[in-house]
């Protein structure tokens, strides 16, 4: 049995590493889309560009407009002066918000009176709109604590500023720390999902063409004739694919390591290990395909259309609790779900395998079922 997996094992390796484009083609892309999902992947917002509009012009609003851009997230490119050029900084894309101080900023806080700054916001790119939003308003409330301490204060009273008799300030002050991932850098979070989709469209697409390539170039004939079994072709299919999808695995986590700087916290043997698990996944899936399709162009296609709905009920950009209960549940089917949440917990939980264990059980479940379901679709005929 395993003299004839081996002889289909190194039939598989030489014909799909005897063309130089063809080893390019296997290491080379990965590592690129590695390099370039990296970079663009990046919800972080660090920049933004903000038009100042200053009605008040007293040492108060200059103040809040040196917190905005001490602050490093604000880099304020522009002052209009008017609302036309408020709508054109917004039209033209110039600013993505607007910082409005209103006239009386100053007095009104001075006699504690309620004074309103306005931020528009283009929202034509919800999450950074968002993120916009909770920068600005967090560095408002903060002046205004500051303000509302410092009215206390003797300095202030002697300048006319009126306290408020009844004002209580709170004597609880919450501090949060953020865990796994301390700076909330979106790229530690993207790029562990980045290499666990690399990983599948690599293995799933040079898995698809395996069977439909021997009809092609009129090799099936051959098969047929040799005793080999279903199971013992799929294995030798199989497993030169599984050695590739490994190096790629080294490979790419190796580069999100040493180019991305990503935590890697859990063990690298369980890393490997579950990516085993995976790939049984993914490989058997292009086997399927393969054995379902006619031609190269048709598994090339049927591989698109499976990888893209894999990739987005994976959970690597949208959360899936935010999805509706009915997909949730589509989820639960889909193996890159699974293996991408092993990747982020070994990469910045450093979680073992007893926290995992229950994706890698249902990834082992899916690998078994796709590959027998391959083995007892191929048949050794030429239809």
């Amino acid at each position: 049995m395993w003299e004839r997996i081996w002889v289909i094992v190194r039939k598989e390796f030489i014909q799909t590493l005897r063309e130089p484009r063809m080893r390019t083609l296997l290491f080379i892309p990965p590592v690129v889309q590695l390099v370039v999902f990296g970079f663009a992947v990046n919800l972080d917002v660090d920049h933004v560009r903000l038009a100042w509009m200053d009605m008040d012009r007293t040492p108060m609003s200059r103040d809040l407009r040196a917190r905005f851009e001490s602050s490093g997230r604000f880099d304020v490119v522009a002052t209009p002066r008017t609302e036309d050029d408020v709508q054109q900084a917004l039209d033209r894309g110039q600013a993505q918000a607007v910082v409005r101080v209103l006239a009386d900023f100053e007095r009104d806080v001075r006699r504690g009176r309620p004074a309103a700054v306005q931020v528009l916001i283009d929202g034509t790119n919800s999450n950074t709109a968002s993120l916009v939003a909770s920068y600005g308003a967090e560095i408002v409330a903060a002046f205004s604590n500051d303000v509302a301490a410092d009215r206390q204060t003797p300095r202030l009273l002697s300048r006319g500023a009126i306290a408020p008799v009844n004002m209580v300030f709170p004597q609880v002050a919450a501090r949060t720390r953020v865990w796994f991932n301390p700076d909330l850098y979106s790229r530690n979070y993207f790029v562990p999902g980045v290499v666990a989709n690399i990983i599948m469209l690599v293995t799933l697409m040079l898995t698809a063409l395996a069977i439909v390539r021997e009809k092609e170039i009129g090799t099936m004939e051959q098969l047929m004739v040799t005793p080999l079994r279903p199971m013992e072709l799929m294995i030798g299919k199989t497993l030169p694919f599984a050695v590739v999808g490994v190096v790629d695995v080294v490979l790419i986590t190796t580069v999100a390591l040493l180019v991305f700087h990503i935590p890697f916290r859990g063990s690298p043997l369980l890393l490997l290990a579950c990516a085993l698990a995976y790939l049984m996944t993914s490989l058997g899936a292009g086997l399927f395909l393969s054995t379902v399709s006619h031609t190269q162009q048709q598994a090339m296609m049927m591989s698109f259309f499976f990888s893209v709905p894999a990739f987005m009920l994976s959970g690597f950009a949208f959360p899936i609790r935010n999805m509706p209960v009915v997909v949730q549940y589509l989820t639960y089917l889909n193996p890159l779900r699974y293996f991408i949440e092993i990747v982020r917990g070994i990469f910045l939980k450093g979680s073992g395998f007893a926290v995992l264990w229950p994706q890698v059980a249902c990834l082992v479940v899916y690998g078994f079922v796709t590959l027998t379901l391959s083995a007892a679709r191929f048949h050794k005929k030429l239809d």
